[in-house]
């Protein structure tokens, strides 16, 4: 992997209130797709979905949350280059033979440009409402474990027989595989010291978890100390952090901005926290922000602008931000 940071930005598909509800349904896609096409374009290097189906911070009736999956097969077609990752997929809305099945497909698809991210859940409004059953925090992280042992032979291997404890295949088939050799790399978001990041010390090649520089640190000292008891590299990790983002002149300007959004004035968040933990400043606030987690080790960044399908915050990210982080 080249030593360069790898920037990605997240598209709005209504799960952060981050689609105008004005318009038609088919009008907001249009507006995913000008963001994606345009971060191509801007020279961004991946674009990122959530893997959800109500909106937060509450469900709201009647706003769109575009799915995951289908959006990212859709987005393989309009773009050429730039790559598609989950932030992260939820191991248990899909069954992980099919998971299986679809990621290939999606590989094959954007001709080898998927990054698999992928978790063990948590928004138990959504299990309940789509009548999925939501296990214990332990038992959830021991299937996300379990899954991606099947996952990995159902992507490398002719013909798959498993039998776990929570999944059993009797000769299961998965044509075409991926293009990715030997998979898509798999990205494991979460922050359980105990169990969680014991899961991505055996199966991860990106760790995702986000906070501030102190929070992350405290994860990547426990990640290595599991790695170490299991014989992995920790260094063969790439680690990944992401952050909302919002430029401005100064304060008074981002204040103002962060009123203006409906996720920000349901979530209750105050300009203060965001400052703490997110990438909330001028463009050179938020170089050294960035600068703080590359300290620490992180090589990819992932960032959410809460008014990307405007356009306007990722041109004015791509002119002022992204040069300085290309050359970090």
């Amino acid at each position: 992997m080249s030593n360069k940071l790898k920037i990605g930005l997240f598209v709005p598909q209504g799960w952060r209130l981050d689609l105008p509800p004005e318009v038609p349904s088919t009008e907001q896609w249009k507006l995913m797709v000008n963001v994606a096409v345009k971060a191509e374009e801007l020279g961004f290097d991946s674009l990122w979905i959530f893997d959800h189906f109500h909106t937060v911070p509450k469900p709201l009736k009647g706003r769109s949350v575009f799915e995951a999956w289908t959006t990212l097969t859709a987005l393989a077609i309009l773009t050429k280059k730039i790559r598609l990752g989950t932030l992260v997929t939820c191991i248990l809305y899909r069954y992980p033979t099919v998971l299986a099945k679809i990621v290939a497909n999606v590989d094959v698809i954007s001709n080898g440009r998927v990054e698999f991210g992928v978790g063990a859940c948590w928004y138990e409004h959504e299990f309940k409402g789509y009548g999925i059953q939501f296990p214990r925090p332990a038992r959830r992280i021991k299937m996300l474990d379990e899954a991606l042992q099947v996952i990995k032979l159902m992507w490398t291997k002719d013909e798959v027989h498993f039998k776990g404890k929570y999944f059993k295949l009797e000769g299961a088939l998965n044509d075409p595989k991926p293009v990715q050799v030997p998979h898509p790399p798999i990205l494991i978001g979460g922050a359980g010291e105990r169990l969680t990041l014991r899961v991505v010390a055996k199966h991860a090649n990106k760790y995702h978890v986000w906070g501030t520089p102190e929070y992350y640190k405290r994860k990547l000292e426990v990640l290595k100390k599991h790695c170490e008891a299991i014989g992995r590299r920790f260094e063969d990790i790439t680690k990944v952090h992401d952050g909302i983002v919002i430029i401005g002149r100064d304060e008074s300007e981002i204040k103002r901005k962060i009123k203006e959004f409906e996720y920000f004035k349901l979530s209750g968040v105050t300009y203060e926290g965001l400052k703490k933990s997110q990438y909330v400043g001028t463009s050179e606030e938020i170089i050294e922000k960035v600068a703080q987690y590359v300290d620490l080790g992180v090589k990819e960044f992932i960032f959410y602008f809460p008014d990307a399908y405007t356009i306007r915050p990722i041109e004015s990210f791509a002119e002022k931000v992204l040069p300085e982080l290309k050359r970090i």
